[in-house]
Formats: structure tokens, sequence, C-alpha cells
């Protein structure tokens, strides 16, 4: 008897269905299909038919499918599978197994290898195994898929292993279904491996150490042998990380022409050299592939965090310390100008657009991880950066307002090599600091780090508001009180604009531009900042005929002037009755 297995990404998303040949059956999601797979969204309502001829499944795309099938790794629209070998379809993987005909005899002799006792275990022919090994970490890295990997182990086992005659990559999947992920065996004409249910599941899910079953001599007068019978001896070895399910290698023999009826096959030196030999590649197999998980996590990891960051998660990737917490955190907020223009100019040309809004994210997150703050949201040609999590710093708005003035140094380099892709993008960035909650969300294999709190609404609006004001980065008062007292001059300086209240807020805010140093913006001297916050200050006091005067003595090459000099004339210099010192802002 046949079976079609499918199983998903959960331990209560299993199934299985036997198989005989003739009626044409139908994966699917709709309830007209034959076999209904109810978790997986990317399986089409009728997405597959299947046929059962000849020891062989026939599978085929139907067109109501949106996705195709996937087969050893490629997309295709009809492949034949053989048992033991697997299709995919959305993230579901079906396989074509025999149905478990398990010896009805116990083996007799059961033994499971502790550590303890592998380590008293001396190799046979170490000269041939270390040959072996020597090719595993180029067999695990060439592997382009987890279909190539299976071939190639178990290749390299047979090659290792002169004893054994057959090598399976089993799993024992949550309702005990064993699965055979490839087979090989060296007389490929002997027909397909069976492995035994009760070996697998006792070394996978029992016990987890290399477990041995012994059957006896096969009697050679048997035709069709049944499992068990087939082989003398099987043993499995787990190991851990090479699926998602409990997994193992699986290597099976027959005995020696020299074996004694009533000896024990495991009083062989020979085959405890072999298991221990097994032993040693599991190890190495699983430390190789938690290595590359680890560096895939590290990987996705790196576009959020700074590295300082990335070493005190460990090794181990501690992801505890990224639970979501309430804390103190600076936001920074910082947004392209003009793109949804750009995007209408450049219709034709929207991959090439793509390309130099990537980069223009590139640079702000650069100069986020630069300063050792948090990547969180891409929005769309927007990007947010925080301080104060998952570790908190006295340094964190210095740290941002760097990287706020790093943002702002890129742009304007760019701007000025006419070539350079990004010489038409100008930015706005607003830096607020407050409390909000700051963690991770997501599973253990992805995860998206983010921020909430009012402070992140106004970084947002604060970064609105510098198209209004005409000054590329603006700050709310708790980040302009640390740079007027802790960022050197040399660094950056601040100047105070206004008492706003923007859109959507119920507090005013008393906002302040951060301004490059001196030598990086030579042309707005000390005085002149001090020039223009005597002018603020007037303004504020309702004294608009002197803030007036104080604010044309500005270079013209400041912009930031220009508002509150049109407040001031919309007035005729004067200001209103009802003056409190606030301006609103009824719109973003």
């Amino acid at each position: 008897m046949h079976e079609l297995l499918a199983w998903g990404g959960h331990p209560d998303e299993t199934l299985r269905w036997p198989l005989t040949e003739g009626p044409t059956l139908t994966i699917g999601r709709h309830p007209a299909a034959t076999h209904v797979i109810p978790w997986d969204p990317r399986i089409s309502g009728q997405h597959v038919s299947l046929t059962f001829k000849d020891q062989g499944l026939e599978v085929r795309r139907l067109p109501e499918s949106r996705h195709p099938i996937y087969y050893d790794g490629h997309p295709v629209d009809a492949c034949r599978i053989e048992v033991a070998g697997c299709f995919v379809l959305g993230t579901t993987t079906f396989q074509l197994v025999r149905g478990t005909e398990e010896h009805a005899e116990p083996p007799l002799e059961v033994r499971s290898f502790s550590p303890q006792q592998l380590r008293r275990i001396h190799y046979q022919d170490p000269e041939q195994r270390m040959a072996v090994l020597t090719h595993l970490p180029e067999v695990i890295a060439g592997a382009r898929s987890d279909v190539e990997l299976y071939e190639r182990l178990a290749h390299l086992l047979l090659s290792g292993i002169a004893h054994a005659e057959a090598v399976s990559i089993v799993s024992c999947l949550p309702d005990g279904t064993v699965v055979t992920r490839h087979w090989e065996r060296r007389l490929q004409t002997a027909g397909e491996m069976q492995a035994s249910r009760r070996l697998v599941t006792s070394a996978l899910k029992s016990q987890q150490n290399s477990v041995l079953h012994v059957w006896g001599v096969s009697d050679p007068g048997d035709a069709e042998p049944t499992l068990g019978q087939e082989f003398d001896w099987a043993y499995c070895t787990p190991v851990p990380c090479l699926a998602d399910e409990p997994s193992g290698l699986y290597i099976a023999g027959q005995m020696s022409a020299a074996y004694v009826t009533g000896a024990t096959l495991t009083e062989s030196a020979e085959l405890e050299s072999d298991v221990k030999f097994t032993e040693l590649v599991a190890e190495i197999i699983s430390a190789v592939l938690k290595a590359r998980r680890l560096e895939r996590q590290k990987a996705g990891l790196r576009q959020f965090f700074a590295p300082p960051i990335l070493s005190a998660l460990g090794d181990e990737l501690d992801t505890t310390l990224l639970e979501p917490c309430e804390c103190d955190v600076t936001i920074l907020f910082c947004d392209l100008r003009g793109f949804s223009q750009r995007v209408e100019h450049e219709a034709d040309n929207l991959i090439g657009l793509l390309e130099r809004v990537s980069g223009a994210l590139g640079v702000m997150t650069q100069q986020i991880l630069r300063f050792g703050g948090v990547t969180g949201d891409f929005q769309g040609d927007a990007a947010l950066g925080f301080w104060g999590w998952p570790f908190p710093s006295e340094n964190s708005i210095l740290d941002a307002c760097r990287a706020a003035l790093g943002i702002r140094a890129a742009f304007q380099k760019a701007a000025a090599q006419k070539d350079h892709p990004l010489a038409d993008f100008t930015m706005g960035i607003g830096l607020a600091h407050g409390r909000a909650v700051a963690g991770k969300i997501g599973t253990s294999e992805q995860v998206k780090v983010t921020v909430f709190g009012p402070v992140v609404n106004l970084a947002q609006r604060l970064e609105g508001l510098t198209k209004l004001m005409r000054a590329p980065i603006l700050m709310d008062e708790a980040v302009a009180q640390v740079v007027r007292d802790r960022l050197p001059h040399a660094e950056g300086r601040s100047r105070r604009l206004a008492k706003v209240l923007p859109y959507g807020l119920e507090t005013p805010v008393f906002v302040s531009e951060l301004v490059p140093s001196l030598y990086e913006l030579p042309e707005l001297t000390d005085e002149h900042l001090q020039a223009f916050e005597a002018g603020v200050e007037a303004f504020q006091q309702g004294r608009w005929e002197e803030a007036y005067r104080e604010f044309h003595t500005m270079p013209a090459t400041d912009r930031v002037q220009d508002f509150l000099l049109a407040q001031i004339m919309q007035s005729n210099r004067s200001a209103p009755a009802n003056w409190n010192g606030i301006l609103r802002f009824p719109a973003k």
C-alpha cells in the first residue's frame, strides 16, 4: 500500500491518504478537492491533479492554480514522484511513501549508545574516515537546497561506512509518521529502502541517542523479505537542525558471512566504530547548520541593529533581550522630499526610481546604525530610527543628533555632484525624546522591530514641519536642551524657532533646529544664531517689529527666516490682539 503524506509548518498540520491506481485525485483548499489542505493560503482552491500509476505519482498543475509546483527546488507545471520523493505546494510538503510494514518480530537486540560509551570506542580505518570527513564541509556548503544536501550526505555516508548497504535521511512527524526524505543503496536495483518506524521513533523521539536494532540473519530463500528481514541490522543517529522535525541518519546493512548464529552483532568493533563515526558526522552537520541558521538570523538583524547591540545579544542570539518594554527613547524620523511627484514624472522608469530610493534609504540606515541606533519600520520613502532600546544609554539623544547630521551631510554631498543618483533628493528629519514601548514582534525566524508611543507621532509631525519652516532638521525641547548643554559646537549647534501646535497634537511644543557646525555651515555664524534667537524671543512676546529687524540680519541663504518673516508680514508686522506665542498648524 502506498500513501501520500502532507505536512505544513506546525505540529497539527499533518495529513495522510492511501493511494490506489486508477482514479485521478486533486489537492486544493476548496471542499470540492478530493484532498483538502485547510492550513495553507498559498494553495489554490483546485491546485494540482494526482494520478498514481506504476508505483509512482504523476502530479500536474491545474489551470486555475495561482502558484507553481516546486520539485527539486524548481518551479514546474508537472512532475513524477517516485517512492520517498517530495513536491511542495505553497508552504506544504507532500511525500509519496510505502505504507509501513513493520516486522512482526521485535529485534533480537536493541542498543543505545551514550556519549560516554562512544568515547571508549576506537575508530577502525581512521585514515579512510578522516578522508571522508574532510569533504563534509564542502558537501554542506555546496548544497543549493535541502534535497541536494540530503543526497550529498547519503552519498558521503555510504563512502565512509563500508559495512552499510543503505543510507536514508529520516524525520519523525508530530503524529509519529516516519518520513524518508532521501535514500540511497549501494545496489540501486535492490529497490527502495524503508526505515523501521520503531527504530526511528526510538532514536528521534524517545532517547535522542544513536539506537541500534539487530533482527538476525536474512534467509536467502526469501524472495520478498519484509522490513527487518531485508536488513539484518540498522541504527539511527539524531541530527539536530537538519530539518524542522526531529531528523536523523538511518544506516542499515547485513551480517557478514562469518557471522555465527547466536552471537550479537554489537560485539563487532567495526559496527561500533561505524556508529561513532556517524555520531561525529551528525555533530559536524548540526554545528554547521546551526551556524548557518544563526548567520542568517544575524544577517536579518543587521538591518535593524548596530554591531555593538548584535555583539551584546551573543552568539546564541538571546532575543529575550528584544522583548517589548516601556522605556525612554529618542526617535529619528527621516523622509524624502517630493517623492510622490517624482513617481509621476518617472512612471516609465520605476525600477530606476526604486533603486535610487533604496540608495537614499540606505544612507539613512547607514547613519542610524553607525551611531548605535536601531532601524525600525520603513514607510515607503521614510525611515525610522530610535535609541534607548534594547539598552538604555545616557548618550541616546546625542547619538540620534549625530546620525541626523550625518544624513544631512550625506545628502548635501550628493547634491554637490551633478551625476550622483541622489543629487536631486532632499530630506527632512524630526527628532523627539520621550516614553514609548519598543521591541520585536514576529517569530523566532523572522523579527520585526518597532516602537509605539506619542513620541513617535511627535517626531513624524516635526519632520512634516521641516517643509513649512524650511529647516532640514527639527527637534523638540527635550532634544534641544541636551544639544545646548552637551553637544560640542564642533559637531553641531541649535537655534530656537517657535512654539507650535502641530496637527493632531494637543500640547504645544517649542521647536528648535539642529544646525551643522560652523565648519560645515560657515555662512551661518554663531553671531547669526544669537541674533535669530533674539528675534524669536521678540516674536514670542509680540514685539514683531523688533523681531522683523533681527531676522533681516540673517544671510540671504538662510531659508528659516523666510517662514517667520512671512508670519510677521501677514499681520503687517504687528502681533494679533489674541497672540499667545503659539503657531497652530491645522493640517499635516
